[in-house]
């Protein structure tokens, strides 16, 4: 199996609990010091899910930050690169259109061997998307933020008070051999004006935001500790 996940709508039917089994052991966490290139990024999480399905090697939770950069998922459309020359631009391999990457923004790569780690009669990839969203919504949650999922959108969404609504983070992910790999973005602090080289994730009618330009500032570190709290409660791992 090697599905690139472009159809991310998740179902309901999802049960909340129970999905996941603690006993398939630790996810392994690292958290990256300095921007890692794209590329670089890429060849990190294609040896890691070779190593996962080979010897079994602990999953991976990655948090990390990239230098300014759009990428491209399979589904993106030529049309919805509005500043080709602005960053560099990269095909992803992941599911979805284009999406901006950069400083101050949180992303988490998830290789977790979905096989192995399914309580019940298997692994079922909707699910697993729906938790990943449910991860960044008691994630934000955290900080006083109320992100909701919304029909026939990817990603994450924060209404206001007068009706709009922005994304605050956004999902791509890719499954090969039952290990997932690419993963979600979150949008701490970035700089908002980035993301109109391009329609993010081909939704034009609404806006993004972050924690900060909503009011709340939490540092990186503070953000990490909820991410991986959060992770940990989700899918029932250590």
């Amino acid at each position: 199996m090697d599905d690139v996940i472009d159809d991310l709508k998740t179902t309901t039917a999802c049960a909340p609990e129970g999905r996941w089994q603690a006993e398939a052991g630790p996810v392994e966490v690292i958290y990256a010091t300095a921007p890692v290139p794209y590329q670089a990024a890429l060849a990190v999480m294609e040896a890691r899910v070779a190593k996962i399905h080979e010897d079994s090697t602990n999953d991976l939770l990655w948090l990390l930050e990239h230098p300014p950069l759009y990428t491209a998922g399979t589904s993106a459309k030529a049309a919805d690169l509005l500043a080709p020359d602005r960053f560099p631009v990269f095909q992803a391999g992941r599911g979805g259109q284009y999406t901006y990457h950069g400083p101050g923004q949180r992303v988490g790569y998830v290789m977790m061997d979905l096989k192995r780690r399914a309580a019940g009669p298997g692994p079922d990839v909707r699910c697993f998307v729906h938790d990943l969203e449910e991860w960044l919504i008691r994630t934000i949650a955290r900080f006083g933020i109320k992100a909701e999922r919304r029909e026939g959108r990817i990603g994450l969404w924060v209404a206001h008070r007068d009706g709009k609504e922005d994304k605050i983070a956004a999902l791509g992910i890719r499954v090969r051999h039952w290990i997932s790999f690419h993963g979600v973005s979150l949008n701490v602090n970035p700089d908002l004006s980035h993301f109109t080289g391009i329609v993010p994730c081909g939704i034009s009618q609404h806006g993004v935001t972050s924690l900060h330009a909503l009011g709340v500032k939490p540092t990186m570190a503070e953000v990490d500790k909820a991410l991986v709290e959060e992770f940990q409660t989700v899918f029932g791992i250590r």
